[in-house]
């Protein structure tokens, strides 16, 4: 990682991905600050962690510029701004009712772009930064009963490449990973059910779901000056399920 201390800022700090990149940041000498809506598991975090956390919901507008703006205030620069924040449902489209379509929508892809407009005005100031955000492997490959989920991050990948063309005469990287299924809190309404759990594995080539810490090294590589010449790309990081055929096991 960088040897120059950097300011990372991390939302979904408090979820499995947010928690391994934040270890990793910190561990390299930077200084990690985050925020997430869940207060009690802020508090759990912060009572074993020495990072800056605040609550905030990403899909309240007002709230996100605030805090962004306190922080910028208090540390005078943000180097990296990290959206680890998502949702999973899993339901076919006549099923998905107009409220958890919107919802969806909210949580996923508003929050995306209102922590995309807020950062990358501060970043244009310094005239350096670099935005991360996640999309899901169901935005590259057609996966059943995934279809607002896939809707709304297939928005990050399209909002990701707009962004990285308007910011790049600004010194801002913007880019995105795209994982499939990985073992995290959020996910263990399947991860924790051994039938589920094994069909996904079935569906991974490389026969297992991923794991946080995996997501968290691309995740570090990403925000680091080792890949300043990349900006505008989704990296999938899925097992090989959107992109290949293995051979039947035997």
């Amino acid at each position: 990682m960088d040897s120059e201390k950097k300011i990372f800022v991390i939302g979904g700090i408090t979820g499995g991905i947010g928690q391994a990149l934040a270890a990793k940041l910190h561990q390299s000498g930077h200084v990690v600050v985050g925020f997430a809506r869940d207060a009690a598991r802020l508090q759990t975090l912060q009572d074993r962690c020495a990072y800056d956390l605040q609550a905030c919901d990403a899909s309240q507008p007002a709230a996100l510029k605030a805090l962004l703006s306190e922080w910028h205030e208090r540390y005078g620069r943000i180097d990296g701004y990290v959206h680890a924040i998502g949702s999973i449902l899993l339901k076919p489209a006549h099923l998905t009712s107009p409220e958890a379509w919107i919802q969806t929508i909210d949580t996923n892809l508003n929050s995306a772009f209102y922590a995309l407009s807020y950062c990358t005005k501060i970043m244009s100031r310094q005239g350096a930064g670099s935005c991360l955000f996640f999309s899901t492997a169901a935005a590259q490959v057609g996966l059943a009963n995934h279809e607002a989920i896939a809707a709304a991050k297939g928005g990050i990948e399209a909002m990701v490449r707009s962004a990285a063309a308007t910011y790049s005469n600004r010194g801002i990287r913007i880019n995105a990973i795209a994982p499939s299924l990985t073992d995290t809190t959020m996910a263990q309404a399947i991860v924790g059910n051994p039938q589920s759990l094994k069909i996904s594995q079935q569906m991974h080539p490389l026969g297992r779901i991923g794991h946080p810490a995996e997501v968290a090294s691309l995740a570090e590589w990403l925000l680091s000056e080792q890949a300043g010449f990349v900006t505008g790309q989704t990296y999938v990081m899925d097992g090989g399920l959107s992109s290949i055929v293995p051979k039947p096991r035997a």
